[in-house]
């Protein structure tokens, strides 16, 4: 009987607690609501229970319905705070420090999850110098759902920006959101929804996805639970028994190669930038590869904090000073920036140890980045020579298994749909790269996109578009190019689709990081964008616009919109290409005529077509108005010519 007792007992006071008023994750201490537009407050209580929110002393008051979802409207609030809301039904909530200013939903792929952790070597003095309670910002938590929109996000909350929030915070939206304050004085809250390696349909609902057939199937694969939960534990069994025979044949680990005593005196050497190392004759090569080298540390210094910079790495690696680990990264893409724990260096000589792991068979240490010891007055190279020897070969790393974020709709249905009640002023998109391949349906496909927002967040919801980065090795003219193919679109969706607008980084991007550092210009641009089109400020919010072009003769000559086309003067206008009939581009010469440009080649009697920055990384191309704004990539065609992508 007393069992019976207890499981009643238990099922009575879990019923009361489900009873309790709740709210969602997205709203907690420190909240910012849209200012000038109905605010919605939502959560759950009982079927029935009547709820009340109490703000500024005014009440109102709701049913939750038989679902037990309730909500409640506030009027229109104008911008400020803070303020305290009470929500009371069985119990009571308060919700303290809110405020009411312009929220901006900012989504899209690592480049818009890039943290201000990444880029303090370029900003850090201005973040540690920078707290402002008027600026609040959440971080959406990774998850996804192939079933249906969920009614909550993961657990997150909002936080104030200060020097030791900022860290955390999405570097692009931190610039932003500081440029709109400081041009506006209005209160701005970022929600950052966004994950690392998203193509644009993982965002997308299954109802907006309805042309996309092949999609859609791509997601009802994935309805099935227990196919995702047997591909995720089957997916990561390759790769982890890829590291356990690695880690248990490792000589380097076994030889203790880290230590300052180790005898390296057979060992090979070699310049660190070179990647000579890793070529293992002529094939690719895959495994540990250990690096020694010795570095003199002035006396006094060994006890002053310090950063070691060790560039970018390709694969993963672990770095040791005096034969202690201060740090490790899985993957190739991040700044190695570690901070060497006091005590772990000695004044005199002092040990380096890296031991590289390659997955992918090319390995090395990416040029032009830093590699060095960092005192806030001294700096030690860490370039040139270093002793190096081979830990293990292996095969090539298998797979990771299907990444199921990835995949139609889940992050939709997980990661923006439960966003829907909370308004939101405009939205900020940084995707582009998982796309590239695909630039044939992403104009399609964002336009789904765009649509699909909307009709959760209004008709006329502003979408900022920051168009990919100048990327890989330069050339200022490719026949092929699956980035400028996606540049392309994404201008002409911003030109086309309305209320939406594009910041252009031809020029902010870094040749050998898929993640410039320079975030703070693409803040800035974007900011430029919104305070034109959203707050009607008289400025110059972009770079030369295409508009059009004509023949005349042997030249090709191009107008751009209005308010765009005073152009800069140049000494040499570079990164026009035309081609004729035979549909191959070639490098052209191109001369400011006003408002315009005009394009020619020596050998094409009869241009068919132009392009303007038609390159991965196309360095050089220079067309910019006297606002120092770069003019967006673009191709055009005046006669049908096959073959021209």
């Amino acid at each position: 009987m007393k069992h019976f007792t207890t499981f009643f007992a238990l099922i009575f006071w879990s019923l009361c607690a489900f009873a309790q008023v709740r709210l969602p994750h997205l709203v907690s201490n420190n909240l910012i609501l849209q200012r000038d537009a109905p605010a919605v407050l939502w959560g759950w209580a009982a079927p029935g229970e009547p709820v009340s929110l109490t703000l500024r002393k005014n009440a109102y008051k709701t049913v939750a319905d038989s679902g037990g979802n309730w909500h409640i409207q506030l009027p229109p609030q104008k911008a400020g705070g803070p303020h305290s809301i009470t929500i009371r039904a069985s119990n009571t909530i308060t919700l303290d420090n809110i405020l009411f200013g312009d929220v901006w939903l900012c989504s899209g792929q690592s480049n818009m999850e890039t943290p201000i952790s990444r880029v303090m070597t370029l900003f850090g003095d201005e973040v540690r110098a920078y707290a402002n309670p008027n600026i609040r910002y959440v971080k959406i938590p990774l998850t996804y759902n192939f079933h249906a929109p969920q009614p909550d996000v993961a657990p997150c909350s909002w936080v104030e920006v200060t020097p030791e929030t900022a860290p955390d915070f999405s570097a692009v939206a931190y610039f932003f959101a500081r440029e709109m304050y400081e041009k506006t004085g209005v209160p701005v809250g970022i929600i950052n929804s966004s994950v690392g390696g998203s193509p644009a349909e993982a965002w997308v609902s299954a109802e907006a996805l309805q042309p996309f057939p092949a999609m859609l199937n791509d997601m009802r694969l994935c309805q099935s639970d227990e196919f995702v939960a047997d591909m995720q534990r089957l997916g990561a069994l390759p790769g982890r028994r890829w590291h356990e025979v690695l880690n248990g044949q490792d000589s380097g680990l076994r030889g203790q190669w880290a230590e300052p005593g180790y005898d390296d005196r057979a060992w090979k050497t070699t310049d660190l930038l070179s990647n000579s190392w890793g070529k293992n004759g002529f094939r690719p090569a895959n495994g540990a590869y250990w690096f020694r080298r010795e570095v003199e540390i002035p006396a006094g210094y060994e006890a002053q904090p310090a950063t070691l910079y060790m560039g970018c790495i390709v694969n993963a690696d672990e770095v040791f000073v005096n034969g202690k680990s201060i740090g490790t990264t899985g993957y190739q893409y991040p700044p190695r920036i570690y901070p060497i724990p006091a005590g772990a260096l000695k004044a005199g000589k002092n040990l380096i140890a890296v031991r590289l792991i390659s997955s992918g068979g090319f390995p090395e240490f990416v040029p032009d980045k830093p590699y060095k010891i960092a005192f806030a007055d001294r700096e030690v190279n860490l370039t040139g020579e270093w002793k190096y020897n081979t830990g293990a070969l292996m095969p090539p790393a298998p797979g990771g298994g299907i990444t199921f974020q990835y995949k139609p709709a889940g992050l939709y249905n997980a990661m923006i749909a439960p966003l829907k009640s909370h308004a939101v002023k405009g939205a900020l998109w940084y995707q582009g790269e998982s796309n590239t391949g695909r630039a044939d349906e992403y104009y399609d496909l964002m336009s789904a996109l765009i649509g699909d927002w909307r009709s959760v967040w209004g008709k006329d919801l502003p979408f900022f578009i920051i168009q990919l980065h100048n990327f890989m090795e330069p050339a200022l003219l490719q026949q092929h190019s699956g980035w400028a193919a996606l540049r392309d679109v994404q201008r002409r969706l911003a030109q086309t689709v309305p209320h939406t607008a594009l910041a252009v980084t031809i020029d902010l991007g870094e040749w050998n990081d898929i993640h410039p550092l320079n975030k703070k210009d693409v803040g800035k641009r974007l900011a430029l964008q919104a305070l034109k089109t959203v707050y009607g400020k008289n400025i110059v919010s972009e770079g030369p616009v295409y508009k059009s072009c004509e023949r005349q003769g042997r030249k090709i000559i191009i107008s751009f919109e209005d308010n765009t086309n005073d152009l800069a003067p140049t000494d040499e206008l570079k990164g026009f290409a035309v081609a004729g009939a035979d549909g191959v581009f070639r490098l052209a010469k191109a001369t400011i005529e006003g408002s315009r440009v005009a394009v020619w080649h020596d050998e094409v009697a009869n241009p068919v077509a132009v392009r303007y920055a038609w390159a991965n990384n196309p360095d050089g191309a220079n067309l910019r108005n006297r606002s120092g704004l770069p003019a967006s990539p673009f191709q055009e065609k005046l006669d049908a010519v096959g073959g021209i992508e």
